[in-house]
């Protein structure tokens, strides 16, 4: 089982594929940015645990690299270790004081850097309540956000996402197997939030096969349906190539012997400021349920189940 993920943005080809073989060897999942805009756009796809980063970048330096991550809302619990050539007190303290976790300088001892990367991903996952499988912020973490929310005066919809079906899937397939799902449903939504969301907007994992997304789009509808589609077309990989093509699985049953459960889907519920006034935490994540349980009930399983409440 992989230990996190980890994103290296370092522009000197022979430090960064060092660093990579040695981390892929140490059990993490390791990327590579050789850009500070390459690095943006890949931490926005997939949340890493840890981003390992160096100054000095041939587009733009590190410290504004950590200052859009910091002020970015789905970026701004990562963990941050500068990695440089600069040894000045007045740098240390510039890198600091925008959010960066660690500091670390060249040439520098990989065993040093190894504990300082896993005592910065231990501490984050401790402090931060972020779920290990989807990286994705959990219970308390949600809940704060929603209350900053709702002293704004921005408009924002809140989409309550369960995946159909998943405790079927795991029963066939295995807890390792429903593990993959929930890393790509993390993965997938932070594509789809680049794609058809803003910088603003905000993803969490409640817990097990229920995911949240937080967005300011003006057009939060394009959002959902574009999350419906890509899942139905993609979350076919994680079965069989005969289970594919019959569109259903065969789940053991104590009466039956077994049974045949269709192919996991999305439902999803909304509410949103547009239409509602919220008085509490509570009331939004209750509603929202609700709305996704109406939409179960209206569809007897099948298909993307979405509703909405604008």
């Amino acid at each position: 089982m992989s230990k996190g993920r980890i994103l290296v943005v370092e522009d000197d080809f022979d430090i960064s594929n060092m660093l990579k073989i040695y981390f892929s060897s140490q059990g993490y999942e390791v990327q590579v940015a050789a850009r500070g805009g390459d690095a943006l756009s890949t931490t926005r796809k997939q949340l890493p645990n840890l981003i390992v980063l160096d100054i000095m970048l041939p587009d733009m330096n590190g410290y504004d690299v950590c200052r859009e991550l910091r002020t970015t809302t789905r970026t701004s619990h990562i963990p941050i270790i500068f990695l440089t050539q600069r040894d000045e007190r007045s740098d240390r303290i510039q890198g600091l004081e925008l959010g960066a976790d660690d500091y670390i300088t060249k040439p520098f001892d990989i065993e040093e850097l190894k504990l300082r990367v896993q005592n910065a991903i231990t501490a984050a996952n401790r402090q931060t309540q972020i779920d290990s499988k989807s990286n994705l912020p959990t219970g308390r973490l949600i809940e704060d956000h929603l209350r900053t929310l709702m002293h704004d005066n921005k408009q924002w919809t809140y989409f309550d996402i369960k995946i159909n079906q998943f405790d079927s899937f795991t029963d066939v397939y295995g807890f390792v197997a429903g593990d993959e799902v929930i890393r790509f449903m993390a993965v997938l939504i932070g594509e789809v939030i680049d794609e058809a969301g803003t910088l603003d907007d905000y993803a969490g994992h409640p817990g097990r096969d229920n995911f949240i997304i937080i967005t300011h789009a003006g057009e939060p509808d394009k959002l959902r349906d574009l999350l419906a589609e890509r899942f139905n077309d993609k979350v076919k990989q994680h079965y069989s190539f005969i289970d594919r093509e019959r569109g259903y699985i065969l789940v053991p049953d104590s009466l039956y012997g077994e049974r045949q459960v269709e192919l996991m889907t999305l439902a999803v519920g909304t509410v949103s400021t547009r239409t509602h006034q919220f008085s509490d935490i509570r009331e939004i994540t209750e509603l929202a349920a609700e709305d996704r349980r109406r939409g179960l009930s209206g569809q007897d399983g099948a298909g993307a189940n979405l509703v909405t409440s604008w």
